[in-house]
């Protein structure tokens, strides 16, 4: 009878204890990721009339298609920090009936950039310039920002050359 009360109360009190370590505080806990990590850059770069090997170079491989769908592509990315809550984003693709990019859907949005969103300030010149109210004071003379300005007014575009398709015939 003693024995059987003592192996109880270990029994019980080990129970408890294996309970009690999942939630010690300052216990660390991982970050848990999974899915495509998807980027404003990578969304930024997407034109409409891109191939699917084109959206695949820039993008990766997308984590859902779906064959009841074949011209969508969605992309998922989740991450629950350590004992927080779960963070999900979602980008869908569509691909026209000749295997371009039409168009896209889900937190991503061409030209929206969440560091834009979190610091209040524009990101690009385009942005600047259409903003009256935001007139940027001119450089001083002599100074960096001006020899920065000058040498940026005088570039000249160059044109990117377009790679041909290869041939997959064997010769």
């Amino acid at each position: 009878m003693q024995n059987t009360k003592l192996l109880l109360t270990s029994l019980s009190l080990t129970g408890l204890l294996a309970l009690g370590g999942c939630s010690f505080p300052g216990v660390y806990k991982i970050d848990i990721q999974q899915g495509n990590v998807v980027t404003q850059d990578m969304i930024d770069q997407l034109r409409p009339g891109m191939t699917r090997s084109q959206v695949r170079f820039i993008m990766g491989n997308p984590l859902i298609t779906d064959t009841f769908h074949a011209n969508r592509w969605d992309y998922l990315y989740s991450i629950q920090p350590g004992g927080g809550e779960r963070l999900q984003e979602r980008v869908s693709l569509i691909f026209n009936g000749n295997d371009q990019l039409a168009g896209l859907a889900g937190d991503f949005m061409p030209g929206v950039s969440r560091d834009e969103a979190i610091l209040g300030s524009p990101g690009s010149s385009v942005r600047q310039e259409s903003a009256p109210d935001r007139e940027q004071p001119a450089p001083r003379p002599g100074s960096l920002l001006e020899q920065i300005q000058q040498e940026v007014d005088s570039a000249e575009p160059v044109a990117v050359p377009i790679p041909e398709p290869l041939e997959t015939s064997p010769q």
